[in-house]
């Protein structure tokens, strides 16, 4: 194929994702190339995404900014649509995007509506709309660490179709993501300048965290799943707020 041919690339930001690959980059075949850009992964997530006939580059292991950044770079199509590895794009999403493209209407930019579902097949109730499809030439950068927002020049419209994104799968897997980005959350906190942490932001940022995610985003509806996840939201804020104590007392 050659470049004028591709008019959609898919870009995977992948780490030590080899159980979710699969599943992945199959709800993305109707791309015409696919790229994922690894973080240093140690399993098999490399050898499997270049089985599956994906183009694998390597990237930054703590910047998803910097991560997307190089799939725009590698990405040959007109077109860029992002993914994660634990989220799959639904039948009705993947016609509408070729739908979308294949057509000249003057957006530039789709946002696109991500279900979450935790525990499992446990679907949240507040639906998310992120920016994840883009005319390249319009995509001009990624910021932020962590959190990543994308700068758009021009026009951003909707898609109706769904993206799946199914985090938080099991206890174990959500202890260890707390663990590996926890000091990440924490370092950008301290180099934002922080105040010193005295015992009251504690119970603050945590029941923060619980109301936001089991009364504003109505994880009360979902029963003991959401109980379970607004409590983790709470442990998690209090995990990142304990080690920016940690850091500042070292400093």
């Amino acid at each position: 194929m050659t470049n004028k041919e591709i008019m959609l690339s898919g870009v995977v930001i992948a780490k030590n994702n080899e159980k979710l690959l699969g599943d992945c980059i199959a709800s993305i075949s109707f791309c015409d190339e696919i790229i994922v850009v690894d973080g240093g992964s140690t399993d098999g997530t490399v050898q499997l995404a270049k089985k599956l006939g994906a183009r694998v580059v390597q990237g930054a292991h703590d910047n998803f900014s910097r991560q997307r950044e190089i799939g725009k770079e590698e990405a040959r199509g007109k077109w860029i649509l992002y993914i994660d590895t634990d989220e799959r794009v639904s039948q009705a999403l993947t016609e509408e995007i070729l739908q979308t493209i294949s057509t000249e209407n003057g957006t530039h930019a789709f946002r696109l509506k991500r279900q979450n579902y935790y525990l499992g097949n446990h679907p949240w109730p507040t639906v998310e709309k992120l920016e994840r499809l883009f005319q390249k030439k319009y995509l001009k950068g990624w910021y932020g660490t962590l959190h990543e927002t994308a700068r758009v020049e021009g026009e951003i419209g909707e898609l109706h179709g769904i993206l799946s994104h199914y985090t938080h799968r099991d206890l174990s897997s959500m202890l260890a993501k707390t663990i590996e980005w926890s000091g990440y959350e924490a370092q950008l906190r301290l180099d934002a300048h922080h105040p010193k942490m005295t015992w009251w932001r504690f119970p603050r940022v945590m029941l923060t965290a619980f109301y936001d995610s089991y009364i504003r985003q109505s994880g009360w509806k979902v029963g003991i799943v959401g109980l379970i996840e607004s409590m983790y939201q709470a442990y998690s804020m209090f995990i990142t707020y304990a080690r920016v104590w940690e850091m500042q007392q070292k400093k």
